[in-house]
């Protein structure tokens, strides 16, 4: 048995952590802390888990020695304790954006302060595995997804590893996003009023999740666009690209089977008939799943390549628990199982 322990563990992500990993038969948890929850039972934090665990939350200042340590810290906490970290746990997999991106300059352009700790970018690997997989299996160190991110790179990797988008020409992705995105602390964009029934963009340009895509797809010419609809969890990716002189709708076919193919969470969803005809986060909640769709204008060469998540799982928890299985040589899929609740 892996002992894991989890710092930060009160967030929602740190509640999917959990969830995933008590059920995982490989794993063992030894400790999650909180510091606002301290001494609180873990169940009275997330009340899915009454009755599987009796853990309370500790401090984080007595953390013991682990094989292996999660960080579910907020953004930018993680790069100032690394050092003490790595001294407790032979692995680590930090959820935050603190190690996503290799380089330091693009750490600064996209979140606006140095690296506390940029001699550790490159001793990460980017925990998405459908891009990493063969660097995750010999990782020490990974680093989290950004959900938006993901379902960015993921509504693109058919696009970018079978070639047929001209990326010379611009790439506009434009997101619909819940509200468990903002995390488990409210604020006056969550507030119920004001948040129900929304259909909210809330960030035209510039949002940071877009330098992973910069990085991880290779793209320079690339924007990301995110809109708040009325869910909790799940986001929908909708690139819009144009593809190379000569591109047919079967060459798309062939790139996103084969993207499937390769990978056990990516799924095709082109249907004629049924409601569910293209990806929908809402039969995505609570599974590892990413839903793939596209369609093309043969006359303009206009690709739409469309990804549903679930934000906490494939977006966060789940890509992490998928990484973590590689890094310890264990099935990918295993404790990843579940597909998805209809109706819902």
């Amino acid at each position: 048995m892996i002992r894991a322990s989890i710092i930060g563990g009160s967030g929602y992500t740190g509640g999917e952590l959990l969830r995933l990993l008590l059920a995982h038969p490989e794993i063992e948890i030894a400790q999650v802390t909180s510091r606002q929850k301290l001494g609180e039972y873990v169940y009275q934090t997330h009340p899915n888990l009454r009755k599987q665990t009796s853990l309370k939350f500790s401090s984080p200042e007595e953390l013991q020695p682990t094989d292996l340590l999660f960080l579910a810290l907020p953004h930018g906490q993680a790069q100032h304790h690394i050092e003490r970290y790595a001294e407790t746990a032979k692995y680590i997999i930090d959820l935050s954006a603190d190690f996503r991106l290799r380089s330091p300059e693009l750490y600064e352009e996209w979140y606006g302060e140095p690296h506390a700790a940029p001699e550790w970018l490159s001793k990460f690997v980017y925990g998405l595995p459908e891009l990493h997989r063969a660097e995750l299996r010999t990782a020490k160190y990974v680093s989290g997804v950004g959900c938006n991110a993901t379902a960015s790179n993921l509504a693109l990797l058919p696009l970018i590893e079978a070639g047929p988008l001209d990326t010379d020409k611009p790439v506009i992705v434009e997101l619909k996003v819940g509200s468990s995105e903002g995390g488990a602390s409210a604020n006056p964009g969550s507030h119920h009023p004001e948040r129900s029934s929304v259909v909210r963009t809330y960030a035209p340009y510039g949002h940071r999740h877009t330098a992973e895509v910069i990085q991880e797809m290779g793209l320079q010419n690339v924007s990301l666009t995110m809109t708040s609809v009325d869910l909790v969890r799940g986001a929908l990716a909708t690139v819009h690209g144009y593809v190379k002189d000569g591109v047919a709708i079967k060459d798309l076919w062939k790139a996103y089977r084969n993207a499937a193919a390769g990978n056990p969470f990516l799924r095709v969803v082109k249907e004629r008939r049924g409601i569910y005809r293209v990806p929908e986060p809402k039969i995505l909640a609570g599974s590892n799943y990413a839903d793939l769709g596209f369609d093309l204008d043969p006359a303009t060469g206009h690709v739409i390549s469309m990804c549903a998540i679930d934000n906490l799982m494939k977006g966060a928890s789940g890509s992490a628990v998928q990484s973590m299985n590689l890094m310890m040589g264990f099935e990918e899929t295993l404790g990843l199982e579940f597909m998805g609740l209809h109706p819902i």
